[in-house]
């Protein structure tokens, strides 16, 4: 082998080994960085908190739809029939008790009246006629010229004409009756809701004419469940929810009996004058009912849903280095639209997560840096 191959092996051979001994150092470097990553521990992650508050009285606001109407309508009419001369309202007037609403013709009526007063003055006439002959007869039976048969005829005659002057006066006072009964009053202070018929129309008995309802005293009609009716107090006021509206109203009776359709029974509630509601409005009824179970209020985004339908929280347990997340099975007990009553396996005091479910898993290391108002 020449010198120049000789001096060629010999460079390759210290290449070589400088080529070892760079990847030595680079994998020694390498396991060594890993190994300082692995022992650094995570930061924890800020959290915000909420804590559990057991509460022996707690309460939830339950509302029930009612609908407010009036306390009296009434569909007014004719209960004899005839022509239609006048309708005094319209619909959308206010009336008050005792205002005419409309009238019939009574022509008709009123001759027969004037014949029936006729009629009852000529029997008047008679019975004064017949009292007349019963006292000159009386004084002849004294003297005896007459006997005792004819005197009772004469007697007789006398009750049969007075019988004749009653009946006649008896339907005299029965055509003003239905004179009197051609004109329709409001039976209370009212507004006007329909005018079925003007003038010229032939009225059939007992046919509507005019709809009225008494619009000053509303009341609001509840379908409760009958224990919860069952425990309103006569004469206290309850709140009630309307279109953005607050409204106040007395409780003043229930009917009592559950209606077999909805199985609740009917409370009435007087509102209080000069609310602003309409009738036929629905309003709810906010009533607040005991939970009848320990538990507490958490907002529906500390809730993790799990497996066959059961829920979680993640309770914040401490630990030295600050807080662990730990998953705790809850059973809920009402949910409502922010939040749910719920009770588990949680003590009293403890730290919940209240948010950011998907940003954390189990065991994770947290911090917490804002704390919730306790809900309630």
């Amino acid at each position: 082998m020449s010198v120049f191959g000789r001096r060629m092996g010999a460079g390759s051979a210290v290449a070589f080994a400088s080529l070892l001994i760079a990847i030595l150092v680079f994998g020694v470097s390498t396991l060594r960085a890993e190994a300082t990553f692995q022992s650094a521990p995570p930061l924890p992650i800020p959290v915000s908190t909420i804590e559990a508050d057991y509460s022996p009285a707690a309460s939830i606001e339950e509302m029930f739809p009612g609908l407010v109407s009036a306390r009296r309508e009434s569909a007014l009419g004719f209960e004899r029939g005839g022509r239609i001369e006048t309708v005094e309202v319209d619909v959308g007037d206010r009336v008050i008790a005792g205002q005419i609403l409309a009238r019939l013709d009574t022509r008709a009526v009123e001759a027969q009246i004037a014949a029936a007063d006729a009629q009852t003055a000529e029997t008047a006439a008679r019975t004064a006629l017949a009292l007349g002959t019963e006292e000159r007869q009386a004084q002849l039976l004294a003297r005896g010229h007459i006997s005792q048969q004819r005197f009772d005829e004469v007697r007789t005659s006398t009750r049969a004409a007075r019988a004749q002057q009653n009946a006649a006066a008896a339907a005299a006072d029965a055509l003003r009756v239905h004179l009197d009964l051609s004109i329709i009053t409001a039976p209370f202070d009212a507004v006007v809701t329909a005018r079925r018929a003007d003038e010229g129309a032939i009225a059939a008995p007992g046919s509507a004419l005019i709809d009225i309802i008494e619009s000053d005293a509303l009341e609001i009609r509840v379908g409760l469940p009958p224990v919860l009716a069952g425990n309103l107090v006569t004469g206290q006021s309850y709140r009630f929810v309307g279109d953005g509206s607050v409204l106040n109203a007395r409780f003043r009776a229930s009917t009592g009996v559950v209606d077999r359709q909805s199985r609740a029974v009917t409370a009435i509630f007087d509102l209080d004058a000069g609310s602003r509601v309409a009738i036929g409005q629905v309003v709810r009824l906010a009533v607040e009912t005991p939970i009848a179970t320990d538990g507490f209020w958490v907002p529906i985004t500390a809730l993790a849903e799990g497996r066959r339908g059961l829920w979680s929280v993640y309770v914040l347990s401490p630990i030295d280095s600050g807080y662990r997340l730990e998953s705790r099975m809850v059973e809920t007990v009402r949910v409502e639209a922010e939040r749910a009553f719920v009770r588990g396996a949680v003590s009293d005091g403890s730290l919940i997560l209240a948010a950011g479910l998907q940003r954390i898993t189990p065991g994770q290391l947290v911090e917490p840096v804002s704390a919730e108002a306790r809900v309630r």
